[in-house]
C-alpha cells in the first residue's frame, strides 16, 4: 500500500483495536462479545507492564488512517507470542501483513528470543498460509468452543535458527 507507515502502538490506539477486532471478528466469524472483552484484557496487561526492551506492539497507518496491528509479547525467557495481528479489510492483499509480520518476526529475533509461536484458528487461512511462508511450523490442531463457536485452535511455532526473516 501506498504511504503506509509502520509506528508503534501507542495506548490511545487502544479503543479502536478492540473494537476493530470485535466487530471484524463478529461479522467475518460470528464470534461473540467475548472475543473484544479478550483483546481488551490483552491490550490493557500490555499498556500496564510491556517491558519495550522485549515486546513491542506496531500499527500500520495511512495518514491518519489505522489499517492493521502485529504484537511481539513474551511468553517466557525464550519464547516470544505473536499476538493482535489485524489488517482492515481496506488494508488486505497488499503486502501489509506480510510487512508487519517481517518486523515482528526480526524484533523477536533482535530482542534474543529463539522461537516465537501463536495460537490461531483454522478458519484463518489466508494468515495460516502467511505463517508457513515465513517458516511457521504447525504445532497443534484441537476442536474447542470459544467467543460462541465451534473452532479448530491451532498453535504455530517459528524457531529461528531454521527460519530464514
Amino acid at each position: 500500500m501506498k504511504d503506509v507507515t509502520l509506528r508503534r502502538f501507542a495506548p490511545s490506539d487502544m479503543q479502536w483495536l478492540v473494537a476493530r477486532h470485535q466487530d471484524i471478528y463478529a461479522r467475518e466469524a460470528g464470534f461473540d462479545d467475548s472475543f473484544g472483552r479478550l483483546v481488551a484484557d490483552i491490550l490493557h496487561d500490555f499498556c500496564a507492564a510491556h517491558d519495550p526492551a522485549c515486546e513491542r506492539g506496531w500499527m500500520a497507518v495511512s495518514g491518519t488512517e489505522r489499517l492493521g496491528t502485529v504484537f511481539c509479547m513474551k511468553k517466557d525467557d525464550e519464547t516470544a507470542q505473536l499476538r493482535l495481528f489485524l489488517l482492515t479489510p481496506k488494508a488486505r492483499g497488499k503486502g501489509l501483513g506480510k510487512r508487519l509480520l517481517r518486523d515482528c518476526m526480526e524484533f523477536a529475533r533482535a530482542a534474543g528470543y529463539r522461537e516465537m509461536m501463536l495460537k490461531t484458528h483454522e478458519s484463518h487461512r489466508t494468515a495460516c498460509a502467511l505463517y508457513q511462508a515465513f517458516g511457521w511450523r504447525l504445532q497443534d490442531s484441537r476442536p474447542v468452543r470459544n467467543y460462541g463457536q465451534d473452532l479448530v485452535e491451532q498453535t504455530w511455532q517459528l524457531s529461528f535458527h531454521e527460519a530464514e526473516v
